[in-house]
């Protein structure tokens, strides 16, 4: 079974507590950094937008309250987190869609912004990801990313590495009920790209002003750029 096929199933898995455990992982902080996402995709009030990696559809919900008259997509290939985002957000004009990063069923130049959220740490093939975003970009579009990034090792490194090895896994056995997902996103966070490396592999895809913000003493990072 290849990479996608099990990330797909373990997110299909764990779909009905992925909020419970964000915000408990989080400390409650996650909502504030997809804020932070929106803000940095800049104004869309009559744009199109695409949220991949949607996940429950929290950073696609908040585009659709911030700009009532965008259109907004919210895609993931994972049907059960797509029919959760469906459930909590009936009431806004989101259009829900099963879809592949590698390969995203949209035209060229269709987008005014991209959005994602713990999506490149799930993918075999970053740079690929990130030049199919940048080919559905318009001319000037935003992208924006949310997730995770290895800690710097530093005085916190011993504290922050115990969290994530056994912190995390522990909590997902208790309140998911699934140990071996949440060790797996804890392995996938310390094997992912750095924060300056991911921020040259967006320069890499071709998109150009890019910049990064550390949050969560540095486990976190929003990265941002446009075509």
């Amino acid at each position: 079974m290849s990479k996608g096929s099990q990330v797909q199933a373990m997110f299909d898995g764990i779909a009905g507590r992925y909020d419970l455990m964000n915000r408990v992982m989080t400390m409650g902080q996650d909502q504030r950094w997809r804020r932070l996402v929106v803000g940095k995709a800049g104004d869309l009030s009559k744009g199109r937008v695409l949220d991949l990696a949607t996940g429950t559809g929290d950073i696609a919900a908040l585009f659709s309250q911030k700009y009532p008259n965008a259109s907004v997509v919210g895609g993931d290939f994972s049907q059960n987190m797509l029919g959760e985002a469906q459930n909590r957000f009936s009431s806004l004009p989101i259009q829900w869609m099963a879809c592949d990063a590698n390969m995203l069923p949209f035209s060229d130049n269709s987008f005014s912004a991209v959005t994602f959220g713990y999506l490149l740490r799930n993918v075999d093939d970053v740079p690929r990801v990130l030049r199919e975003i940048h080919r559905v970009l318009q001319p000037g579009g935003a992208i924006v990313s949310l997730d995770t990034t290895p800690p710097a090792k530093n005085m916190l490194y011993p504290f922050i590495n115990a969290y994530l090895r056994w912190g995390i896994p522990l909590m997902g056995r208790m309140l998911a009920s699934d140990e071996a997902a949440y060790a797996y996103l804890t392995g996938s966070t310390l094997g992912f790209y750095e924060a300056c490396a991911l921020a040259n592999a967006f320069s890499d895809a071709g998109f150009q002003n890019v910049g990064y913000r550390k949050l969560m003493c540095g486990t976190i990072a929003v990265h941002w750029g446009h075509k």
